[in-house]
């Protein structure tokens, strides 16, 4: 712990997230510094996360006002999501169900906590949509922390969502103008009609925009998780905006980590996931699993207790191992190739870890993450998240007869791993709160 401490010691946090795994899980191992460094850390989120929040030790402010719709419920609560097929379409209606109409709830709930737990500065993800109404209406920092790319709108790309690659001209700048301002006005109006008419009822000062811009530029200071070399270069990236690396989640260590004796005598490994939110295995895992069942590839596959038992009943295979669950730092020193669906904690530690990807996801934002991946060349992109299994297969051959790859992320998680992710964030938090009680002091 460094000079932070003297801040940091004895000051109150509160930390927001949106009821998701991928949204919850990065910001903990922030927590759990902060908390060791002498602050009253606690969390305000869905009651899906009352265990985890137990087992942290960080006490939990469950949801009371705010409806949780949730990573478990999603599809029950909003049976009418399933029937969405456009991408933007599906992500227009997430953006007004799941964002938009919850931050008034979650601003409530937020005041009441603030009553008996004046907190000093609270930390959000990048797309919990109370930031702007706590900043504003507490007057309290807000530091934001993005657990996806950087959404934050630019001249120089395409709407975040639509996976496109940078303009390298200006013929493209201005077909991206055109295509900002179709969807602002055209496909995500509602959403942003929606999100404008609840921060101006909350009094709320701010430029009208795309709901995830707006949340990046109203933040006090955006975290950017990740680093420079795995993002879009811009000619005008918000002044608010910072790199800090992988920020992982909070670990403890094992006492005996993952193995399996197949490790050893398989040359060649896969790790195949396709994340938490996403149940349909058909999408992903089996065509994978068809791919390469009964070959000399070894395939580790991480359900997240999705279809386990099913699973492994389907392919009693030598060369296929099933769990719920596996810590990825403990397989994926061990692997040749990850294929994922493109969240973005995994892609990050595939990175740190120098393994090369096959990326197949399309929702929740997961396209702009794998185009990244191929587009900085960590991989390849299928460009769907209904791959057939000899298009995983003919990828995973591919990347492991092409160096490249290997090569070119190499190089990123040499970058990436130059960061102390969480000691530069807490150096963060620390200046933030410093500099909020200057400007509080009466001149």
């Amino acid at each position: 712990m460094t000079n932070h401490n003297q801040h940091l010691k004895g000051k109150k946090i509160l930390f927001g997230t949106v009821p998701a795994d991928g949204h919850f899980n990065p910001l903990t191992g922030l927590a759990k510094y902060l908390q060791a460094s002498g602050c009253d850390v606690r969390w305000y989120a869905s009651p899906l996360f009352t265990k985890k929040l137990e087992k942290l030790g960080i006490q939990h402010y469950p949801f009371v006002k705010a409806q949780d719709i949730n990573q478990e419920n999603l599809g029950t609560t909003l049976p009418q999501r399933a029937l969405i097929e456009d991408p933007a379409a599906k992500l227009d209606f997430d953006m007004i169900e799941v964002f938009a109409k919850r931050a008034p709830e979650y601003y409530e709930d937020i005041r009441d906590i603030y009553q008996s737990f004046p907190f000093d500065i609270m930390i959000a993800d990048s797309v919990f949509t109370a930031i702007p109404l706590v900043k504003s209406g507490l007057n309290i920092p807000v530091l934001s922390i993005g657990i996806v790319p950087l959404a934050e709108n630019s001249v120089d790309l395409a709407p975040y969502g639509m996976a496109l690659p940078p303009a390298t001209n200006e013929a493209e700048k201005a077909k991206y103008a055109e295509l900002h301002e179709l969807m602002t006005t055209v496909v995500f109006k509602k959403s942003t009609d929606i999100y404008d008419d609840i921060l101006n009822s909350h009094k709320v000062p701010h430029k009208k925009s795309f709901l995830f811009d707006l949340l990046i530029r109203e933040a006090s200071l955006y975290l950017q998780i990740g680093t420079p070399s795995f993002e879009y270069e811009r000619s005008d990236m918000g002044k608010n905006v910072r790199f800090v690396g992988a920020l992982m989640a909070y670990a403890e260590k094992r006492q005996t980590p993952w193995f399996d004796e197949r490790l050893k005598k398989y040359k060649k490994v896969i790790l195949l996931t396709q994340g938490t939110v996403e149940k349909d295995v058909n999408k992903l895992i089996i065509p994978a699993l068809d791919a390469f069942k009964g070959s000399d590839v070894l395939v580790v596959t991480a359900t997240a207790n999705n279809q386990t038992a099913a699973l492994r009943a389907q392919y009693p295979h030598d060369n296929i191992i099933v769990e719920d669950y596996i810590p990825f730092d403990e397989i994926m020193p061990y692997a040749s190739v990850y294929v994922t669906n493109g969240g973005y904690g995994g892609t990050l530690l595939s990175i740190k870890n120098k393994l090369p990807m096959v990326a197949a996801g399309i929702h929740e934002g997961k396209s702009e993450i794998c185009a990244r991946i191929g587009y900085f060349k960590l991989g390849l992109n299928l460009a769907t998240d209904t791959p057939r299994p000899e298009q995983v297969k003919e990828a995973v051959n591919k990347i492991l007869a092409d160096s490249s790859y290997k090569a070119h992320i190499s190089r990123l998680a040499d970058e990436i791993n130059t960061y102390d992710a969480i000691e530069t964030s807490a150096g963060y938090v620390a200046g933030l709160i410093k500099a909020h009680a200057a400007r509080a002091i009466p001149q």
